[in-house]
């Protein structure tokens, strides 16, 4: 075991090996946080006590020859959107600043009957929604890898305290890119799983998702997601048997399978939106190095779909959305200013169909419900040629903290800020399938470079394999300096 930043992998197989105690680690875990949060503010609140009862606790059931599951002892965070028993849960939203839930959500139920010792809880922007992390109860969250910089949204606080080592992993949601865009910018891995793989239930985020019965919102219900975010593909695959419940009380270490004979397609365009031309760099030579390690490879400009239409179907499908479910001042300055904002930031599809989707009815869409089926249906079929798709997950590294509704010049295109990672990303909530991102290099001033991995749905053990292989030729993880 690493001494100073091990895996949550690697913490577990040590604790079930009586060669460190639960104590030590939390106690370790918690001087981390000490040391490396104030100037990063990811973990927003912490709970001593009760990490330090819970593996006290977790000791004296070792020392009676009793384990309570894979992370029997493991200290991990929790995105502040996932209610837990007795620990404060706000959302980031200022009306529940202090609300103490009864009860766990269910995933932070499952992650307790593994064994896991929760430490804290992670920042994110106002219920969930934004490309940056800050909010008016806990303020900004920056990245290690540049204080500076934003580490992304909505999971950013988790990113940022996985990147820095302030827990074994964190479990974030994702509704159009806010674990992968993170995990992106700070360097670290992020799983989004298929759409309902896991239980939503106690994400305060979504809870407006199931107070609505209108077709558009039974679409909206599978947008959002929730995967944990870690240091490694074993961390993920760790964490994912936990979250999925198909765990096996003995996880011993996980040998990971050859990138020999996989077959995997890629892009580094995407159907020509604006992109860094380092990043596009890194993703062709990772390729190039797969290809060595004999890797089947074959360049494809998308996963069998029409990117246009995919853009225009999600941009509908989330303007109808955020339009209903927002007060009658916000949806009149999504109808009559929206248009006016598009031509501001270059109107790219995504940006007119958001737009678009603020004056839908119901009828209208029904329509773009079958339209969806076929673009599942197009990607089903892509992926069943493939083992995955290797696609960007966001046109930038790591950008310094703005003004969400800012433009950022990306090889002197304007871009909209807000409409980011959804662009790199939505199309992937929209359809349902898995995406692992992975780092895979680095920009020229050393930030880190992540990549999506796209597989097949219901397939997250599978795809995590892939990953796995990808990774073990890319070798991309770094750790930020000074952590």
């Amino acid at each position: 075991m690493t001494p100073e930043l091990p895996s949550a992998s690697e913490t577990a197989l040590a604790i079930r090996r009586r060669e460190v105690s639960c104590r030590d680690v939390v106690e370790a875990q918690l001087e981390r946080i000490h040391r490396y949060n104030p100037s990063l503010n990811a973990v927003v609140t912490l709970d001593e006590e009760g990490a330090r009862d819970r593996a006290a606790k977790a000791d004296e059931a070792l020392a009676g020859g009793q384990v309570w599951g894979p992370l029997h002892g493991v200290p991990i965070t929790i995105k502040d959107a996932f209610e837990t028993a007795g620990l404060r849960t706000t959302a980031g939203y200022g009306p529940l600043a202090t609300n103490v839930p009864a009860q766990d959500a269910p995933l932070v139920a499952r992650l307790r009957a593994a064994g896991a010792v929760i430490v804290g809880k992670t920042n994110l922007p106002p219920l969930a929604s934004g490309n940056q992390t800050s909010n008016p109860i806990f303020g900004r969250t920056n990245n290690p890898w540049d204080l500076a910089c934003t580490p992304g949204g909505s999971s950013g606080g988790s990113a940022a305290a996985v990147a820095a080592g302030l827990c074994g992993f964190d479990l974030g949601s994702d509704a159009g890119g806010s674990i992968r865009g993170p995990a992106h910018l700070c360097g670290v891995y992020g799983l989004k799983t298929t759409a309902g793989r896991l239980p939503l239930a106690g994400q305060v985020g979504s809870a407006r998702l199931s107070l609505a019965s209108a077709p558009i919102w039974e679409v909206m219900r599978q947008f959002p997601v929730a995967g944990p975010l870690a240091r490694s593909v074993a961390d993920l695959r760790l964490a994912f048997t936990v979250l999925g419940e198909s765990w096996a009380p003995a996880v011993e270490r996980w040998t990971p399978p050859s990138a020999a004979g996989l077959r995997i397609a890629w892009s580094n365009d995407l159907g020509g939106l604006p992109l860094l031309r380092e990043i596009r760099e890194s993703i062709a030579g990772a390729m190039a190095r797969l290809e060595t390690a004999g890797t089947r490879t074959d360049r494809q400009p998308s996963p069998g779909v029409d990117l246009a239409e995919a853009w225009e179907v999600t941009g509908k499908y989330i303007g109808a959305f955020e339009t209903r479910r927002n007060p009658l001042a916000r949806r009149l300055l999504f109808r009559i200013a929206g248009p006016l904002l598009v031509r501001r930031m270059g109107g790219r599809a995504l940006e007119r169909a958001f737009f678009e989707g603020a004056r839908l009815g119901d009828d209208a869409l029904h329509e773009l419900s079958e339209r969806r089926q076929r673009l599942i249906a197009g990607v089903d079929d892509f992926l069943e040629k493939h083992d995955a798709w290797v696609c960007p997950a966001s046109p930038v590294v790591a950008y310094r903290h703005s003004r969400p509704a800012s433009a950022l010049v990306v090889e002197g295109e304007r871009v909209a800020e807000s409409f980011m990672d959804l662009a790199f990303c939505g199309l992937f909530n929209l359809t349902g399938h898995p995406v692992v991102v992975i780092p895979i290099g680095a920009s020229a001033e050393g930030k880190p470079i992540g990549v999506q991995i796209v597989g097949r749905r219901g397939g997250e053990m599978p795809l995590l394999d892939v990953a796995a292989a990808v990774d073990e030729v890319i070798h991309g993880y770094r750790r930020p300096p000074g952590y």
